[in-house]
């Protein structure tokens, strides 16, 4: 079992843009997106402040985000990379699961990509995640690259929303 403290923190950056943008969203009637909590077992809680100082994850999650984008059904992870390689152990079995049946559905499923080495953030579609699933399943890198993404799905700051990710879906959809 992995403890709470040892991964699940590891994307606050990214996670607390991301939450700035769903309230901006929401206000504005744009979208209605929330996080979704991962349920943990507190272990250890220190008596005098009340705090859980050890706890394990219940269950697996399926995703960080799930809602619906003017009457789209989306659910999508928010992650963190260093370099510009993106390791996809980052991204577990049981979430590419979800994410496929999720788009079997008639949702949108996709990753939100923050490369703080280039201070830039990307958004992976579903089907781009898949076929570097794939590549990976079949014996190839266990990762992809920077370079191997769509350029046109770069994320705008230009708009005055932190990770105005909006635009990025529509072109998803367009183009399936």
């Amino acid at each position: 079992m992995a403890t709470w403290n040892s991964r699940g923190l590891r994307g606050s950056f990214l996670e607390e843009l991301v939450n700035l943008t769903n309230e901006k969203y929401r206000s504005q009637k744009l979208a209605l997106i929330q996080k979704v909590p991962t349920p943990i077992k507190p272990i250890n809680i220190d008596k005098d402040t009340r705090h859980i100082t050890l706890a394990y994850f219940e269950q697996k999650s399926t995703v960080d985000y799930i809602g619906v984008v003017q009457g789209i059904p989306v659910c999508f992870d928010a992650k963190e990379c260093a370099k510009d390689t993106f390791p996809l152990a980052n991204v577990h079995e049981h979430q590419i699961r979800f994410m496929q049946e999720f788009e079997q559905q008639e949702g949108v499923a996709f990753l939100l990509i923050y490369f703080k080495g280039r201070d830039c953030f990307m958004y992976l579609p579903f089907s781009h995640l898949y076929r570097f699933w794939e590549r990976m399943e079949s014996g190839g890198p266990k990762n992809f690259k920077y370079e191997e993404l769509d350029p046109s799905f770069e994320i705008s700051t230009y708009s005055g929303t932190f990770v105005h990710y909006l635009e990025q879906i529509q072109m998803d959809i367009e183009r399936r």
